[in-house]
């Protein structure tokens, strides 16, 4: 799954990596949760332009009678998502990108988790599949989302079995289309990421706590005497 990330890099940063304008601000954070407002790409509706915009974390389908389903649906599994109610009808037309530059993952290890910082070898920002929906009952309209997961690569799998999907680049027009529905041609971009091109190290378990937001979050623990990181960085 993925339950929580990062995004600390600069707003000129991010706007040259997907090609929207730059935002007028863009704070740092290092324990992005569900429930949050987080920051996504999608195409506005009728032309082929990219925007910026915030949904809250927690996909709610249009269709839903409680809102508090959001909390079940923070993530959707890229092999379902096409078919499962909650997901089906954004997987056709309402995808995004949701943008990070890093993710956690907690491996299991003597009883305990322990925490992990997975990001990029080149430290940029990057968009993980998401999906999106505007509920709206009685006034009361929301813009929410899902992020879609996949299994690990395979140096991942020591810390999880899954991770969250990350849309390359040059994936990133067929992805947000939403004139592109071919549910085939959209599953095969739902595959593990280049394992090559990601690091991961340990960090402490500051970040267990969502009240916890500050750079301390993402620095690599001294390591023990043959703990080395799972990821090179060369």
């Amino acid at each position: 799954m993925c339950g929580r990330y990062t995004l600390k890099s600069r707003a000129d940063v991010v706007a040259g990596v997907f090609g929207v304008p730059v935002p007028p601000t863009l704070p740092e954070r290092f324990n992005i949760a569900p429930s949050q407002q987080v920051l996504a790409i999608r195409e506005q509706p009728g032309s082929h332009k990219r925007e910026l915009v915030a949904f809250k974390w927690g996909l709610i389908p249009f269709w839903a009678d409680d809102p508090e389903i959001g909390i079940r649906t923070i993530n959707a599994r890229s092999e379902t998502a096409a078919t499962k109610p909650a997901f089906r009808a954004s997987f056709r037309s309402r995808r995004c990108l949701i943008v990070a530059d890093g993710f956690y993952e907690w491996q299991a290890r003597d009883g305990k988790k322990q925490p992990y910082s997975i990001r990029l070898k080149s430290g940029e920002p990057f968009g993980m599949g998401g999906l999106w929906d505007r509920w709206d009952k009685q006034g009361d309209a929301r813009e929410t989302c899902t992020i879609l997961t996949c299994d690990a690569n395979e140096p991942m799998r020591v810390i999880h079995d899954r991770m969250p999907v990350v849309i390359p680049p040059e994936s990133f027009e067929i992805w947000l289309d939403p004139a592109v529905n071919d549910v085939d041609r959209l599953s095969r971009l739902l595959r593990p990421f280049h394992s090559d091109e990601m690091t991961a190290y340990p960090v402490s378990t500051l970040v267990n706590n969502v009240k916890n937001d500050s750079p301390k979050l993402v620095d690599s623990l001294p390591p023990p005497e043959k703990q080395a990181r799972l990821f090179s960085l060369d």
